[in-house]
């Protein structure tokens, strides 16, 4: 486990800058990060602990096209704008973790721009995977996943690698905590494993977690020298179990889990800037707290993406702007939020209140006590400390194993026999409960 220690305690609320402030795409606004900062408070009192920034860099369209690294996005503001939001942040003792785009960058980026300018000869030229005419022209390049707006790396280049390690180095020291590496995957382990020990030498308490999202998450760990990676599988384990009514999946999944818990803590979710969001995720939205309630009694360092808080919905689309409908424009401030998404935000505190009273959770590991289609309980436990937390997807009440459960914490249910080998919980429809346990 590389992880700083302060991560333990770690809960992210997740925003992506350009949409929330209503600058991609245009949605009314003044466009600055100081709209963030208005919001502040209302994170502290959702219980994080930490802001996770999308794209603040300059960029051609939504953030991930960089085209500067070290400048600020002009639709944000500029250095004073980020200055001030760090400064505010950290007043209240929220980490910030910004989001680093280094598998590629946008064609207006400048190093893109030398070989276009000057050919063969630009000093960037070997920055990029490039295939020249036999005569005039500008070059092929690779890309990211076929987008030609988005110009890959040539990540065997010494000096990408040095271009790298200047940018982290110099928004840490300029404040920031960590670093969110998109499209982690996309790049060779080899050289996070070259950059990142870099990064460290200065700044050994920075957090740096991968976005992965398949193949074998230990291994990319341990050869990128990554603290974390995203966890998909189990963001994908949660939604289908629940709308399919198949437990089964949840409990390889968290087999799974713990696996992954033996190398690294995973940095886990039910929603981010780049999927459907939770709520129109799910078939039934009485099944938006289980799902919460798996985010916060697992082991990771869970981050909730602004607005399912709330309840928010949208529906990411296969199409240009497909993302926009889970990227929205926030109000000015909390207090011109709709007043139906707060049942959800209340509940939201609530489990991370639980997560906070049992700071063990973050490494713990789970085992199934039983397992149906609909119904799932499960031990959570470091092996000083243990909860049982049960889960219903039926239409009907039940009645589940609770072995030694003494007290319900969270949810609505009844023991029956409690603090006996007999001990049963009573759930109603589409139920749940956190249970401590002896």
């Amino acid at each position: 486990m590389s992880e700083p220690g302060w991560v333990e305690h770690a809960v992210w609320w997740q925003v992506y800058p350009l949409g929330f402030v209503g600058a991609y795409p245009p949605g009314g606004g003044d466009g600055k990060l100081d709209r963030i900062t208005a919001w502040l408070d209302y994170a502290i009192e959702l219980g994080a602990s930490g802001l996770m920034l999308g794209p603040v860099f300059a960029s051609e369209t939504h953030g991930y096209d960089t085209t500067d690294h070290l400048t600020i996005d002009p639709r944000l503001g500029g250095d004073a704008e980020f200055d001030a939001l760090i400064a505010a942040a950290h007043d209240r003792g929220l980490r910030v973790l910004l989001d680093g785009v280094f598998n590629h960058v946008g064609r207006g980026h400048a190093a893109f721009q030398a070989v276009l300018e000057q050919g063969r000869d630009a000093p960037t030229a070997r920055w990029f995977r490039l295939t020249w005419p036999d005569g005039a022209g500008e070059p092929q390049y690779e890309t990211f996943e076929g987008h030609g707006a988005l110009v890959a790396l040539n990540h065997l280049e010494p000096a990408v690698a040095d271009y790298v390690v200047d940018v982290m180095t110099h928004w840490l020291r300029r404040g920031a905590d960590g670093w969110r590496l998109d499209a982690a995957y996309a790049v060779p382990a080899a050289f996070w494993a070259k950059v990142l020990p870099r990064v460290r030498a200065e700044f050994p308490d920075a957090y740096l977690v991968g976005e992965v999202i398949h193949g074998d998450y230990p291994s990319f760990v341990d050869r990128s020298t990554m603290d974390s990676v995203t966890q998909y599988e189990l963001w994908k384990a949660v939604w289908s179990s629940l709308n399919e009514g198949n437990f089964f999946e949840l409990s390889w999944a968290l087999e799974r889990h713990n696996l992954f818990l033996e190398t690294f803590v995973p940095q886990t979710f039910t929603g981010n800037h780049d999927v459907t969001r939770l709520a129109s995720k799910l078939l039934d939205p009485k099944h938006v707290p289980l799902a919460l309630v798996l985010l916060f009694t697992v082991g990771g360092t869970p981050s909730i993406y602004s607005g399912d808080e709330q309840g928010f919905t949208g529906v990411k689309e296969d199409r240009e702007h497909g993302d926009d409908a889970v990227r929205p424009p926030f109000p000015a401030g909390p207090d011109d939020l709709a007043p139906y998404g707060w049942p959800i935000y209340h509940l939201h505190q609530e489990l991370i209140g639980l997560r906070r009273r049992h700071p063990w959770l973050h490494r713990a590991r789970t085992s199934t006590v039983s397992l149906a289609n609909e119904q799932l309980v499960y031990e959570v436990t470091d092996g000083s400390h243990k909860l049982l937390i049960a889960l219903s997807v039926g239409a009907d009440s039940t009645m589940l194993p609770a072995p030694y459960a003494k007290m319900v914490l969270n949810g609505d249910a009844e023991l029956k026999e409690p603090g006996s080998a007999n001990t049963t919980v009573v759930l109603p429809a589409a139920g749940w409960a956190v249970l401590e346990a002896q």
